[in-house]
């Protein structure tokens, strides 16, 4: 008789303010997650973490706690830093990082807990090559060969938890080329699912870049998994069976569609953004389900339809361009939409009360996250 699944604690980081809409996500996975400050959180197998991993399009990582205890000195640290089950997620000749946060505690040195842990895991599991000090979160320091450890101090309780993804979820592998200020692909399903489009109306990004909102559109309407090309971390750990991750994903792609029969399109004035977006789209296996085409904003095409939304990410002036030609292209947005796609929804990413101005367009706020550092806000309003 086969051992018991190992029963986790399994907690999915989401960008600020997107939490609820990682949560009916999750749910709709199957996962019986509930909101917590930062992600959503359920108890399940090593099949759950993976079908979360695999799944979900908004969340950026998905940890596993393996303990928690109070310590307000080093030597408290140490002692149960020993007794955390290592072994679960590091086998001999794994390279581990570690990711330490303190906030409100007597131990308040990320480099120094980082340290004292790192010695704890290499006196459990012999040959494991643990590097001292923390490391940031960020893509920069995102490396999917080794494993990684979160440590996170808050008013001295510790809880240690493992990076059950590796690469972070945005990764999905089709966004090779991109555009100036690339979109993320998280942030980007977030912006899909607080505009409620129905997947049955034409969806249109008159702004597109590199693809990202008309590819990630198109991957939801086909019920494409965003993680169906990647593998996680998880894998590698000794608890998890060899062939796990692969069920998971031949399981996830039977619920995809072979097309969709929603319009879906993305135009740039840019050819090289344009270029990038059919490439990615050929990556991401969609090409055939979404349109592509190098177009000015006043010469963007919108079907004819009585219904229909625009989701999109025009540039802030902050990264790209000055402000005053910024401020001109929002106006110049408005006017083409009230114009031409008149009782369609709008949803769109803003940095800016007083850019949103510009468009003439009544909006309300879905939810506040930040794209690449800078504060926004998913606007999404009916056009007049």
């Amino acid at each position: 008789m086969p051992p018991a699944p190992t029963t986790l604690e399994c907690f999915a980081i989401v960008a600020p303010g997107l939490e609820p809409f990682a949560l009916a996500e999750a749910r709709a996975l199957g996962l019986d997650a509930a909101l917590e400050d930062g992600g959503i959180a359920w108890t399940g197998d090593a099949r759950s973490a993976l079908i979360a991993n695999t799944g979900l399009r908004i969340a950026s990582r998905v940890l596993v706690r393996l303990a928690s205890f109070e310590a307000r000195s080093f030597a408290e640290l140490e002692r149960h830093a020993r007794k955390v089950a290592w072994s679960r997620v590091v086998q001999s000749g794994d390279a581990v990082r570690f990711r330490v946060t303190c906030k409100k505690s007597k131990l308040y040195h990320s480099d120094a807990v980082a340290q004292r842990v790192a010695d704890a895991l290499v006196r459990a599991i012999p040959g494991a090559r643990a590097e001292g000090g923390s490391i940031p979160d960020d893509d920069a320091t995102d490396d999917g060969d080794a494993s990684l450890i979160v440590v996170r101090v808050m008013r001295d309780r510790v809880t240690v938890s493992a990076d059950s993804s590796g690469a972070l979820l945005h990764r999905r592998g089709y966004r090779q080329a991109t555009a100036k200020a690339p979109l993320r692909e998280t942030i980007a399903a977030a912006m899909l699912a607080a505009s409620n489009w129905d997947e049955r109306s034409p969806l249109v990004d008159p702004l597109c870049g590199a693809g990202t909102i008309p590819i990630e559109a198109a991957m939801r309407a086909r019920r494409i998994a965003p993680g169906a090309h990647r593998t996680f971390a998880m894998e590698r750990w000794p608890d998890v069976p060899a062939t796990l991750g692969e069920r998971v994903r031949e399981e996830l792609a039977e619920r995809a569609q072979p097309t969709t029969d929603v319009q879906i399109a993305g135009s740039d004035r840019d050819a090289g953004a344009i270029a990038a977006a059919v490439s990615n789209a050929e990556r991401a296996g969609v090409t055939g389900d979404v349109s592509l085409a190098v177009r000015s904003l006043s010469g963007a095409h919108f079907p004819e339809a009585a219904r229909g939304w625009i989701v999109t990410n025009p540039p802030y002036g902050v990264r790209v361009g000055d402000v005053e030609r910024v401020r001109d292209l929002w106006a110049q947005l408005g006017n083409v939409l009230r114009e031409r796609a008149s009782g369609w929804t709008l949803a769109l990413l803003s940095p800016d009360v007083a850019l949103e101005r510009q468009l003439r367009i009544p909006l309300r706020s879905a939810a506040s996250t930040s794209n690449g550092g800078i504060p926004v806000r998913i606007m999404v309003g009916e056009i007049p």
